[in-house]
């Protein structure tokens, strides 16, 4: 099937010029397989975007971590998706759960935006999962599959989509869904893609897995059959980042 291992860094609201190149220069110092073996994009805050991608080795790529859902305009504060495709900017990060909770943004609205980033050339990391209430509830795949239905409503093809699988209650808590939970979300998922789009989307799509993942951790939650990256938040700022991109090696 060749799905290539994917490497994602969401930076989220965090450093400063001086944290940035020690950031960049660390990725840049870094030994890692080659891109035969992996797909590595970092996403910082966008004041460090162009910065980031002029500094940083060529075979690492940036993402933005949100965009607009339509064509710019007075939409103050905001940043078009048009604007980062004439940056060069190939990647952005819609859906997070952060947004999701706090700034309420629904499914449809997601749907929306992964519809309008990719009809402007931009590849999307799209992000679905569960709270612990829902977990606890019994219901992840009702939630997940409501969240994919909602992009896959909007869109007709995939090529350009990987999906991050995030149970909510592992991002930053340090709790991280065990192998196993995180491999049973993910075929639960690509089932879903044979079962609604079609067999050949389930066995392309990459769905990659965030919450916690750490130097530690990284290379059993690889070994899973579904499991085709990682979504890296607090680590990817760290020399650390390096080992979780090794852990493509496991595959």
């Amino acid at each position: 099937m060749g799905r290539k291992f994917f490497v994602g860094g969401n930076w989220k609201c965090n450093g400063t010029t001086e944290d940035v190149k020690k950031i960049v220069s660390t990725l840049n110092a870094g030994e890692l397989p080659s891109t035969d073996v992996v797909e590595v994009v970092v996403s910082p805050p966008f004041v460090f975007l162009t910065t980031v991608k002029s500094e940083l080795r060529p075979e690492i790529q940036v993402a933005a971590q949100n965009c607009w859902v339509k064509k710019g305009g007075a939409f103050t504060g905001e940043v078009s998706a048009e604007m980062l495709a004439n940056l060069g900017v190939p990647w952005v990060i819609l859906g997070h759960s952060e947004r999701r909770a706090l700034l309420q943004e629904t499914n449809e609205f997601v749907g929306d935006k992964v519809a309008y980033a990719l009809s402007q050339g931009l590849k999307v990391i799209a992000c679905v999962g569960e709270t612990l209430e829902q977990r606890e509830a019994g219901t992840t795949m009702e939630v997940v599959a409501a969240q994919t239905k909602a992009i896959a409503d909007k869109i007709s093809c995939w090529d350009d989509v990987v999906l991050a699988y995030e149970p909510v209650w592992a991002i930053g808590t340090g709790k991280v869904a065990s192998p196993g939970q995180a491999q049973e979300v993910h075929a639960g998922l690509r089932k879903w893609f044979e079962e609604n789009i079609s067999a050949e989307v389930a066995a392309t799509t990459r769905i990659i897995y965030g919450g916690s993942v750490s130097g530690s951790n990284c290379k059993e939650l690889a070994g899973q059959q579904d499991v085709d990256g990682f979504l890296v938040g607090g680590a990817s700022l760290k020399p650390e980042f390096i080992d979780i991109i090794k852990a493509a090696e496991v595959k």
